[in-house]
């Protein structure tokens, strides 16, 4: 989602934290505590009466309306379950930190809050999780991004929930060919950010091209471009027969918009980040509406399912008029998997930060009634290959519904995904 400048100032930041951080790193935070009265072991984040969670968010930067929906779904649900009791008869206790997808405030955050967290609900942004994998592996502490970039993989501690980007856009080919007329010899433009987002799904709209005998035209941005004239201009000149789009929702609006002005009657097909329901209500709602469509193995919040309806639900009840999104699904649900972990590792009566961990990767085949099964047991894979395609709705809660159920392509299963 930046580009490898981003990557370098993180780096050089990380370095001038590791001296004050070395020992902390070495134990996985503070020092453990020790068995608490009721005989469960402690760890950092944990007293005898609370549990410390925290939020690395973005709520001034790009991501900002995804990041507001997130903090307030993942707030919701920890002030649900305190009044449930909470975990092992102790309090969650939430930390929230804007980082505003600036690097250095991504980097800084860290170094204030995890020292004193049992975990991390969500942390926005796959270059700054990327170049904290290190340390948030030394620290052994549970830490769920909100990104799914491919070099997420491999770290024990982080989970990368459902798909990765290069299996969305493989999964996103498969449809395309299946039901929108692409065929062997077209050409497939894709638009993708810099960095590890763009990079991921572009490493699968290879793959999948490659097998289906497509070629790929790339046009690649930064997070910082608008105007995607020039990139409507390119992908029309080279004739494509459709486009693929792993860029920002403000870049994807921008694209559709200038290519029906153009002319440009073809299927776009978007990563799960690419795609805001604000959006319906611009000048690129025609566009969008018409033949552009989301890949995610998140289920839409216009859902059937029961826990969708009753988190659409409460969300409404606590955050009146304000808009629910697909932020609001993955939220919540990111929120449950860590209350989960905490409720297990409670259980083993091993809250310390190897008790949370090794009682998150315990469960090989969840969903939490999201409609999502996960497998946590492998960290070096996605947890899932399955992608809904969803389809674009003002009238639909969220802005999106259900095109076609999620299912892993013939591509996706025999795709081997790079790790790190």
């Amino acid at each position: 989602m930046r580009n490898l400048r981003t990557r370098a100032v993180v780096a050089a930041l990380l370095a001038l934290a590791v001296t004050s951080c070395a020992s902390e790193k070495a134990t996985g935070g503070p020092a453990a505590s020790a068995t608490a009265g009721d005989g469960v072991k402690g760890g950092a984040g944990v007293t005898a009466d609370t549990i410390t969670i925290g939020l690395m968010t973005d709520l001034t930067g790009p991501y900002a309306s995804l990041g507001k929906s997130i903090t307030q779904a993942q707030q919701l649900y920890f002030e649900q379950l305190n009044a449930a009791g909470g975990v092992c008869d102790r309090k969650i206790e939430v930390v929230v930190r804007d980082h505003g997808y600036d690097a250095q405030k991504a980097v800084a955050s860290y170094t204030e809050v995890a020292p004193r967290s049992a975990a991390i609900a969500h942390f926005i942004g796959s270059p700054m999780v990327i170049a904290l994998k290190q340390r948030i592996e030394g620290d052994k502490l549970l830490t769920i991004p909100m990104a799914w970039a491919t070099g997420l993989l491999g770290a024990k501690a982080i989970q990368v929930t459902g798909t990765t980007y290069d299996i969305d856009m493989i999964n996103g080919l498969d449809f395309l060919t299946k039901e929108k007329g692409i065929k062997k010899g077209d050409k497939i433009g894709h638009l993708y950010f810099e960095g590890d987002y763009g990079e991921s799904a572009l490493n699968g709209s290879k793959y999948a091209a490659q097998q289906l005998g497509l070629s790929v035209v790339e046009q690649k941005i930064k997070a910082t471009d608008q105007d995607m004239s020039a990139q409507v201009s390119a992908f029309k000149s080279a004739g494509v027969k459709a486009i693929l789009v792993s860029v920002g929702p403000r870049q994807a609006a921008s694209l559709v918009g200038v290519a029906l002005s153009k002319g440009m009657d073809v299927p776009f097909v978007g990563s799960n980040s690419a795609f805001a329901p604000q959006l319906l209500a611009t000048p690129a709602a025609p566009a969008l509406l018409k033949d552009y469509y989301v890949m995610s193995a998140g289920t839409p919040m216009s859902s059937e399912l029961p826990a969708i309806k009753k988190l659409a639900a409460d969300y409404a009840a606590k955050y009146a008029g304000q808009t629910i999104d697909s932020g609001v699904s993955a939220g919540y649900s990111a929120a449950v998997i860590v209350g989960e972990a905490l409720e297990k590792a409670c259980e083993a009566k091993d809250l310390s930060r190897d008790g949370i961990v090794n009682a998150h990767r315990g469960r090989s085949a969840w969903d939490g009634g999201f409609g999502t099964p996960m497998d946590f047991t492998v960290f070096d894979e996605p947890s899932s290959r399955a992608s809904y395609v969803l389809k674009p709705d003002k009238k639909a809660l969220g802005g999106m519904v259900i095109l076609k159920e999620a299912a892993v392509s013939d591509l996706a299963k025999s795709y081997t995904v790079p790790v790190g």
